[in-house]
């Protein structure tokens, strides 16, 4: 069969984002910090864009800069102000006085075990040996690494030989260091450090002989087989298993998070709902300035003609200037619009305070229905934002929750606030299996499968019944 070329014409129907569409699902996405450092960083680039603050602070403004201050601006920064210049904040000044900075305390894993290991007589090789230990704990305080492996990786460092047992018996005095439980291979271990610190009672024994030898019946819970086994009563077993679940786990969880994390670690809400008198009061909460095209940039069009590489460049910064307005304003726009929606959905609970009960179902389209947004812009308002209220800050998700069935008024919530206070309530020598609790829950009016109630027990953190059996 011959090959032959053949032209044909089809037509097709396709959907694109515009570029300013795309721009926007991106400023959608981020929270309040987030979008404030898109505008710092767009006014730093942008010099067609500018804050309306500071333009009508410029503008008309009589000249005071005293000749000090003129000399001073020839510094790029207060550091370089010699301590003699009046402006300078490294020398004393009345007009200037000495900012008193605070200094960081705050102590690292690796530093509250350096500072131990300062306490003893050791030689510089084996410090060496237990710095290099203590640089190889994880944030929980346990080891990563092997004796051997350990070993090889200092020769390799320092090129004399390290063999494993001097680093074995270097570890052995890391694992004596506070807090109790540091330096272990596993969870096992970790029990064990702490329980040979205590003194040897009935209970610590019982404990320890516990972890050691019937370590797989605890993790399960066979307590029945644990004091057939061991030959204690249930008193005794009672007290060796509490003695156990004191202990820590993550002996180093509290030391090794980082000091920088810490200070991000808080949540800056989106939005603020207030109650006074009956009348809810919604907030966007911002620090982003209101934004205008530079008066400069919107005046010389006419008079750079001439130039046309100037006029491409004044052209190219003031479009992007307004784009980003409008794409500021669009934003702020949608999360009011989307908010304002859910407070009309959950009026309730804005007004009678925290209890989760009276969160009504609602899913993004309801919200879609009021605001006539798309999904998944409605997706991107809500995703990462929170807001706040006088009885406490709540993420957007938690207002949605489905119906567990269509033709049902009951909530996610409710049916979970009910689940758990079945199981804070029930026998905990028998615990309810998923089956039980799904007959609780259907007594009380909510007709749920059992598998939805094992999905909400699941969600809670909740373990299954023979892991929730206590003495």
């Amino acid at each position: 069969m011959e090959d032959s070329l053949k032209l044909s014409i089809e037509q097709k129907l396709q959907q694109r984002l515009s570029p300013l569409q795309v721009k926007f699902g991106k400023m959608l996405e981020m929270n309040g910090p987030e979008v404030e450092d898109e505008v710092q960083r767009a006014l730093d680039d942008n010099p067609a864009l500018e804050a309306v603050d500071s333009a009508m602070e410029s503008q008309d403004e009589p000249f005071t800069e005293t000749a000090a201050e003129i000399q001073d601006a020839d510094y790029r920064d207060e550091e370089e102000i010699p301590f003699y210049q009046p402006g300078s904040n490294r020398g004393e000044s009345r007009d200037n006085p000495i900012e008193v900075m605070t200094a960081d305390t705050s102590a690292t894993l690796y530093d509250v075990l350096s500072e131990q290991l300062a306490g003893y007589d050791l030689s510089d090789r084996r410090k060496l040996i237990a710095r290099y230990i203590i640089g190889n704990l994880d944030d929980n305080g346990y080891m990563t690494r092997s004796v051997a492996s350990m070993g090889y990786d200092i020769e390799e460092h320092t090129g004399e030989y390290v063999s494993a047992d001097e680093v074995r018996s270097v570890l052995d005095i890391v694992r004596s260091f506070e807090p109790a439980g540091i330096a272990a291979v596993d969870l096992r271990d970790c029990l064990l450090l702490q329980l040979h610190r205590k003194k040897k009672t009935v209970a610590v024994l019982t404990a320890t002989e516990i972890i050691t030898h019937y370590f797989d019946y605890f993790s399960r819970k066979h307590y029945d087989r644990l004091a057939a086994a061991l030959g204690i009563s249930d008193v005794e077993l009672k007290d060796a298993i509490a003695l156990i679940t004191s202990l820590n786990p993550k002996p180093a969880a509290a030391l090794a998070g980082d000091v920088a994390d810490d200070r991000t670690r808080h949540i800056v809400p989106d939005f603020t709902v207030e109650v006074e008198e009956g009348v809810i009061t919604l907030t966007l909460v911002n620090n982003i300035p209101e934004l205008q095209i530079e008066r400069s940039f919107s005046e010389t069009e006419a008079r750079v003609d001439k130039d046309n590489a100037a006029a491409l460049f004044i052209k190219q910064k003031r479009d992007e200037a307004t784009e980003f307005i409008k794409v500021i304003r669009m934003r702020q726009e949608t999360l009011y619009n989307v908010m304002r929606a859910i407070v009309g959905i959950q009026k309730e609970f804005f007004m009678n305070g925290d209890d989760e009960t009276m969160i009504h179902p609602m899913i993004l389209k309801d919200i879609a229905k009021i605001t006539g947004y798309d999904l998944s812009v409605i997706s991107r308002a809500t995703a990462g934002k929170y807001v706040a209220t006088s009885y406490g800050i709540y993420p957007l998700k938690h207002f949605f929750n489905e119906r567990p069935k269509d033709d049902d008024d009951a909530s996610t919530h409710e049916i979970v606030g009910v689940l758990k206070e079945i199981i804070a309530s029930e026998d905990k020598r028998k615990p309810l299996s998923d089956e039980a609790l799904t007959s609780q829950i259907a007594s009380r009016g909510y007709d749920i499968a059992r598998r939805t109630v094992a999905k909400y027990r699941e969600k809670l953190g909740i373990p299954v019944a023979r892991l929730r059996k206590e003495i």
